[in-house]
């Protein structure tokens, strides 16, 4: 929070005067810029806006009268609100044009707003670019030194927790994982215990494998034909036994 404090203090610059250098301005478009200045440094933001403007009427490519009416729109945008959206981009489409200005200070310091600009939608990534780009036009810019290395840092700081963050989505989705497949497991044992058993054959269940059956099974019929043997042995005696008793005619 500190950093966005700092960097919003240090984007809000002063309108510049009149370059000497600058000869394809005219009387009438200084006069209007030096004019907006005053109103500016009042806080008349509104008239100062009003007096930039006919200095573009006066000279549409003056790159002062752009870069300060740029400046007063900062002093007016609220950047956490949506609504002002085109106001904002109207504001950087007049940095860039000043950032393509032949004066290397000027170019310098338009950049250097971009960048405060992107900084302060958290675009860290393109305030770099352009911090850069302000310290090729003035390598004497320690404002846009400072804030390229804090650019940096927040750059870095927002890859660290999004690693961070990856790691811990990665480490949920293994624990739900180990989990769901935990409860299959669960699942599964839990219907293994309730499914009945296959039957085994009767001779298993009373301990009697097939071959001691049968091995009985013909022991039995044995002894039953051994029985019908002396059965029909008594009946011949019996029967023969009687026919000696009988009397001859």
């Amino acid at each position: 929070m500190k950093i966005i404090n700092y960097i919003l203090f240090i984007l809000l610059l002063s309108p510049l005067s009149v370059f000497a250098e600058n000869e394809k301005s005219t009387k009438k478009e200084r006069n209007f810029i030096r004019e907006g200045n005053e109103m500016f440094e009042e806080k008349r933001y509104g008239d100062a806006e009003k007096l930039y403007q006919k200095a573009l009427q006066e000279n549409e490519a003056s790159p002062i009268a752009k870069f300060n009416l740029a400046t007063t729109y900062l002093k007016q945008i609220n950047l956490n609100d949506s609504s002002q959206n085109e106001l904002l981009n109207q504001t950087k489409r007049l940095l860039e044009d000043v950032a393509l200005t032949s004066n290397p200070q000027l170019a310098s310091k338009a950049y250097y707003n971009l960048g405060n600009i992107c900084f302060n939608k958290q675009d860290f990534a393109k305030s770099i670019d352009f911090y850069k780009q302000s310290l090729r036009k003035d390598p004497n810019d320690d404002e846009a030194r400072e804030n390229l290395r804090l650019a940096q840092k927040k750059l870095n700081e927002n890859k660290d927790n999004k690693n961070q963050d990856k790691q811990n989505q990665q480490q949920d989705q293994d624990k739900q994982k180990q989990q769901q497949d935990q409860n299959k497991q669960k699942d599964k044992n839990g219907q293994d215990q309730n499914k009945p058993k296959p039957q085994q054959p009767q001779e298993q269940q009373n301990g009697m494998s097939k071959e001691n059956a049968e091995r009985i099974l013909q022991t039995m019929q044995n002894e039953e034909k051994n029985t019908q043997n002396k059965v029909n042995k008594a009946k011949m005696q019996q029967m023969q036994k009687n026919q000696k008793t009988t009397k001859q005619w």
